[in-house]
């Protein structure tokens, strides 16, 4: 598994019944808290294995830090955080790499193994299925809200517990119930993902507006100043494939293209297994978890946006 399909890690298959999945993933801080901030790149790194059905199994710590202008104690805090998720992820840290930066950066490159007969990939999804989102839409309002000091404190409370939450949740439930693809909604917003996910099984996605999941308190932050260039890139990006049904309500339509960090896993589920698998998330801990909408035959458009 290459670049073809734009999928969320790399496979390496080893033997014909082990493969290895690599990925990497880093960005600055997007909360101000040094802990939840490593807390959430960990967690953000880690969902791409978990996206392809694997099991995370190493990680190196990939660091860029003002070591001339900060305390390391921030640094160490940081760390701290990351291996926090780990820990939780059963993935053990083996080293990492540092440079000095004029911006704080942390990530991480996450080895995970998967049997090659398992692998759950972006281009499986089949006309019929139902799309499951797993977790609730709005983390880059609530984030950039929080940077200007304008964000609620419950607010952001609930949306730093939802991107530390680990995305093994819905890996194990779409693993049990054979899930036919999946991806994870990170920085190219659930347009993004989920035009590559139609692009690369060749069906179109028809997504319901109404029923997107959204964090509370998550709506009054949905607008300028707090919408992300990334809003702007993540529409572009789908404009020519998007098709939109009806007059869109502008302050859901942001959700549909709002960068998420660590968000959670869009499923595509035969029907008759839709409720086995939102029962068993939300049992898990993935409160959120809604069917969003469906997938189509090719049409003209790779997406449509029923609002």
């Amino acid at each position: 598994m290459g670049t073809e399909t734009h999928d969320d890690a790399g496979v390496y298959r080893l033997t014909d019944d082990l493969a290895i999945v690599q990925t990497i993933d880093f960005f600055p801080p997007v909360v101000n808290d040094p802990f939840v901030y490593g807390q959430i790149a960990a967690a953000n790194a880690l969902s791409d294995v978990y996206a392809m059905g694997g099991n995370p199994r190493t990680a190196l710590n990939l660091v860029g830090y003002p070591d001339d202008k900060l305390s390391l104690d921030w640094l160490g805090r940081i760390l701290e955080g990351g291996a926090e998720r780990c820990q939780a992820a059963h993935t053990t840290i083996v080293g990492g790499h540092t440079v000095r930066d004029n911006e704080i950066k942390f990530g991480m490159a996450v080895t995970g193994t998967v049997h090659p007969q398992r692998i759950i990939t972006n281009a499986g999804a089949r006309p019929g299925d139902k799309l499951v989102l797993t977790k609730a839409l709005g983390t880059g309002f609530i984030t950039t809200a929080h940077k200007a000091g304008e964000c609620p404190e419950e607010v952001f409370q609930v949306a730093c517990a939802s991107m530390v939450q680990l995305n093994d949740i819905g890996r194990d439930a779409m693993l049990e119930l054979a899930a036919h693809a999946a991806t994870d909604i990170t920085g190219f917003g659930l347009a993004g993902h989920a035009f590559e996910m139609a692009e690369g099984s060749r069906t179109t996605i028809a997504l319901n507006l109404g029923a997107l999941p959204i964090l509370p308190g998550a709506e009054k932050l949905a607008r300028r100043p707090y919408l992300t260039r990334a809003s702007t890139t993540n529409a572009s990006y789908v404009a020519a494939s998007l098709r939109i049904d009806g007059e869109p309500d502008p302050v859901r339509l942001e959700f549909f293209y709002d960068a998420q960090t660590s968000g959670g896993l869009l499923i595509s589920m035969p029907p008759d297994r839709v409720d086995r698998l939102l029962t068993t998330l939300r049992a898990n801990g993935a409160a959120a978890a809604t069917v969003i909408g469906e997938v189509l035959p090719r049409s003209e458009y790779a997406l449509i946006l029923r609002t």
